[in-house]
């Protein structure tokens, strides 16, 4: 639509996304930023589509004119040094849960392809998508890469560490980069090859709403406005679970509370990524908290559409860069027959080297040599020096007796068929896929895999536990052609892992695992070096999967490492290392509720394809090379009954409730499976606590005595460590005692000790062989008990005058007092003379304990002394009912209350102290 301007020009006006260049009559170019992407670079590549190039050629054709009625005419443009023109900011609600949250594009990050900033309360995250100018090299991985970091000062505070400022990526923020990642990959089109990276911060926490699931949903939004190409908007919601009710992105307090934490993310019609962690909760609900999430999802995602046509940037498909749709029918009629058999192959090792063999031979024919087609025959293709030969050079044959005038004869000459060459890395995607291709139609035509299982087969399975001796719990699950090595330490609370993160910096984990991939596994040569996103996830679903399983810490007081080392690796190591983990336990002597197992699924869905029904085929215990030739791989961890831990990752456009409902009943049955092959683990675990584990004893005592035990300085409890030999007395505010000992003497001692200094002594009480630790002028010091002092008034010490302590006593000597006072500030006052013999006419003589205690509780005074005196207010709380209870075998079932992994660390002022 054309104004008119007050001096009678037309002036076209100029919206955000009508034109991509603007041309002022000024003759000044501005750009705007939302021209798509094309590359200046003087260094050329070979993979540039031949649509991308053309493009440049319309370049005169994406302008408008801005007239001035006052401007010169001119006739060429020159670049102007205006600001360039963003677009408009804009700012919607959506639905989340059952409330709403706040997305505005535009206001932030103008200059990224695509960016949002998303607020759900006062948590607030920030999403930018960006792009590389000059495509990479082809490859079969997307390049795409995730950075979600939480900054401290979200939530008001700084690091806890030296540096203050934000440095390597924590775990649980590499967790949510995965959770970013997984759901968007299969979404994001093949042949982009424009390096994409998407980062994402938490700038605001209110410790109220979770910002992990908002941060999937912000990288989906920022994906769809952004110029990337992809095929869905997606979005991600928490599920919790809550007595009988779920909850759609439920708070902080909410999930206090709830028997699940399920994070879903998909599409408006499709699920493509699940991971979560519950109670034993059965398939029949996770079915319904799944459907739950994707009602939420598709509501999401529709709202996001409409945002997106509103103020979405046009997608670069124009650079997509596929390989020659030709190039598939070559590979398939060079290495079909061949590939058939190397298919059949059933161990990994021998099956990949016969891979790779073919794969080179293929190459070497398509880039190197030259390929013919079998369906060209001599004669048919006619090459381009054949065309352009000169008429002249043709030689004409004359026929004695069949020439008529004006006939010409031409010799008849073979033509030569053109050898067709292909790039390396078109070679290689090709075969890959077509591999890929033969592999789903054997599972699918032949009913067999590769290692000739059926669809629901569990490959052969073997455990052994308690081949470290020095290790306190040490197992190996072997299934297939997968290992886990696991083994297990028990450690105090100085072995607890801490966790630094928004909400605190005094966070524990009193049991984690951790899991490592070394290339050793699958036979390859590798870098080692700091844990993978790959390892550390693998290692959290496992340790999720375990923890339902594990005791209190009331009844197990132990920190709980497992180290899962993958020896061996073809498919599923994660649940391999849930499995092994399991049996780790039961060989180290914890009191475990029940025992766990883990399998992966995975699926064929086009069936018809290759002449199937269509419906998607499950596979149960996949290997590697399914799980890259599939199109899923879903993870389930549990017993017979119920499900603690699941993770599912989707490579294809979504899969449906009907879908995965097949999945985890096959599931099901594989798990049940497995638990039955590792009862027969032999040797089998041995259910008690190692003789090279720690011992730990727990003592309850009145809170305002914990001073008495740490000292001035931490003196005190140094001491005692010294004195005893154990390795660490750790307290706590409300009067816990832990005292962690390598032998049972050790312990016994500084138990003794810490009682006596924590007994609340009752008058009356009678000490026998106390010593005299100082004489002042009006009277003496006696150590009742180590730590422990009363004073002897002088006149108490002899039934006669005294004119000073030392005529009767010496600083050594050992003495029988008698508690005759306790004043407020709770010093204690003794006597001597009390139980000398000339006070018996005055004083009935004292009936002692006789260490039965029915008749002692008759007895008008009590004798208190080591190693426990009876007034003493320490009790040992380690089980009811029980005064001491030493974890050197311990018995006792677990407690239903599921076990705590992240314990908060009270603040005393004592602290552990090692005696190291």
């Amino acid at each position: 639509m054309l104004a008119t301007s007050p001096g009678g020009l037309h002036i076209r006006p100029c919206y955000p996304h009508s034109s991509h260049f603007s041309l002022s009559a000024r003759c000044k170019l501005s750009l705007s930023s939302n021209c798509p992407r094309f590359s200046t670079s003087q260094k050329s590549s070979k993979f540039r589509s031949l649509s991308l190039l053309l493009s440049r050629r319309k370049y005169s054709e994406r302008f408008s004119v801005r007239a001035s009625a006052t401007g010169p005419e001119v006739s060429e443009p020159v670049l102007s040094d205006a600001l360039p023109s963003f677009p408009q900011p804009v700012s919607v609600k959506i639905p989340f849960g059952d409330r709403q949250i706040l997305v505005e594009t535009g206001h932030m990050g103008r200059q990224a392809s695509g960016a949002v900033t998303v607020t759900d309360g006062e948590t607030i995250i920030y999403t930018s998508v960006c792009l590389a100018d000059v495509p990479s090299e082809p490859s079969d991985f997307f390049p795409l890469n995730v950075n979600y970091q939480e900054r401290f000062s979200a939530a008001g505070r700084t690091s806890g560490g030296f540096f203050k400022r934000e440095g390597r990526t924590k775990d649980h923020e590499v967790l949510v980069c995965r959770l970013i990642d997984r759901p968007l990959r299969p979404t994001l089109i093949k042949g982009f090859y424009h390096e994409t990276q998407i980062l994402s911060w938490v700038l605001s926490y209110d410790g109220l709403h979770f910002p992990d699931a908002l941060a999937v949903t912000a990288a989906g939004i920022a994906v769809a406005l952004s110029e990337v190409p992809n095929s869905k908007v997606i979005a991600g919601v928490r599920v919790g679970l809550v007595g009988d009710k779920f909850i759609v992105n439920p708070t902080t307090q909410e999930m206090e509370d709830s028997q699940l934490d399920l994070l879903l993310a998909g599409s408006d019609d499709a699920i493509l990524m699940i991971e979560g962690y519950c109670d034993f909760l059965s398939e029949e609900m996770l079915i319904q908290a799944v459907q739950v999430g994707q009602d939420a999802v598709r509501e999401i995602s529709n709202e996001v559409k409409a945002l997106v046509e509103m103020c979405g940037k046009p997608k670069m498909l124009d650079t997509i860069k596929l390989p020659p749709p030709e190039l598939y029918k070559h590979v398939e009629e060079i290495a079909g027959e061949e590939l058939v058999k190397v298919l059949q192959i059933k161990n990994k090792i021998p099956r990949r080297k016969a891979l790779s063999s073919l794969e080179e031979k293929v190459l070497t024919i398509l880039s190197e040599n030259g390929y013919v087609s079998k369906d060209e025959t001599v004669g048919i293709v006619e090459t381009i020096p054949d065309l352009l030969e000169d008429e002249d050079e043709d030689e004409e044959v004359v026929v004695d007796g069949e020439v008529d005038e004006g006939d010409v004869h031409i010799k008849p000459k073979s033509r030569k068929s053109t050898p067709m060459l292909f790039s390396e890395v078109d070679v290689k995607l090709v075969f890959k896929e077509v591999t890929s291709k033969f592999l789903r139609r054997r599972i699918v035509e032949g009913g067999r895999r590769s290692d000739g299982r059926f669809a629901d087969g569990i490959r052969p399975i073997s455990s052994r536990c308690g081949l470290l001796p020095r290790a306190h719990g040490s197992a190996l699950f072997t299934r297939g052609e997968t290992q886990s090595l696991a083994v297990i330490t028990l450690g105090d609370k100085q072995m607890a892992q801490r966790i630094d993160n928004l909400e605190s910096d005094d966070e524990v984990k009193r049991f984690y695992l951790q899991y490592s991939f070394p290339p050793s596994s699958v036979g390859e040569v590798g870098r080692i070096g700091a844990p993978s996103r790959r390892e550390i996830g693998h290692g959290t679903l496992a340790e999720r999967a375990l923890e339902p399983v594990l005791p209190s810490d009331n009844d197990f007081p132990y920190t709980i490492r497992v180290e899962s080392t993958i020896t061996e690796s073809n498919g599923s190591s994660s649940m391999a290392s849930v499995c092994g983990g399991c049996l780790a336990l039961q060989d180290a002597g914890v009191p475990i509720k029940c025992s766990i197992a883990g399998v992966a699924m995975g699926m064929v869905l086009d069936t018809d394809e290759f002449g199937g029904d269509g419906t998607p085929l499950i596979l149960s215990d996949i290997t590697g090379s399914e799980d890259a030739s599939g199109d899923m791989d879903f993870k389930v961890a549990g017993n017979e009954d119920g499900i603690t831990a699941f993770q599912m990752d989707i490579k294809v456009g979504g899969i449906t409730l009907p879908v995965m409902k097949k999945a985890l009943q096959q599931a099901k049955d594989g798990r049940r499976h497995i638990l039955a092959e590792m009862l027969k683990c032999s040797p089998p675990p041995s259910n008690s606590l190692s003789k090279h584990a720690p011992l730990i004893h727990i003592m309850k005592v009145k809170p305002e005595k914990i001073n008495l035990i740490i000292g001035s300085g931490g003196k005190k409890v140094k001491s005692i460590i010294e004195e005893t030999g154990v390795e660490a007395i750790d307290t706590e505010d409300d009067g816990t005692v832990k005292i962690t000992a390598k032998d049972l003497s050790s312990l016994e001692k500084s138990k003794a000790i810490i009682s006596n200094l924590t007994m609340v002594p009752t008058v009356g009480d009678i000490y026998r062989n106390c010593e005299i630790k100082s004489i002042a002028p009006y009277g003496v010091f006696v150590e009742i008990a180590p730590g422990r002092e009363g004073l002897c008034h002088i006149s108490e010490l002899s039934s006669n005058w005294l004119a000073k302590a030392e005529d009767v006593v010496k600083v050594g000597d050992l003495v029988d007092v008698k508690l005759i006072e306790v004043n407020d500030k709770g010093q204690l006052r003794l006597s001597r003379r009390a139980l000398l013999p000339e006070a018996d006419a005055e004083n009935p003589p004292v009936k002692l304990p006789t260490g039965d205690p029915t008749k002692d509780a008759a007895a008008s005074d009590k004798l208190v002394g080591s190693p426990k005196p009876k007034g003493s207010s320490s009790e040992d709380t380690v089980l009811p009912h029980k005064k001491v209870k030493v974890f050197k075998r311990p018995a006792s079932p677990a407690k239903d209350r599921p076990y705590s992994n992240k314990d908060r660390t009270k603040k005393s002022s004592g602290k552990a102290v090692s005696s190291q």
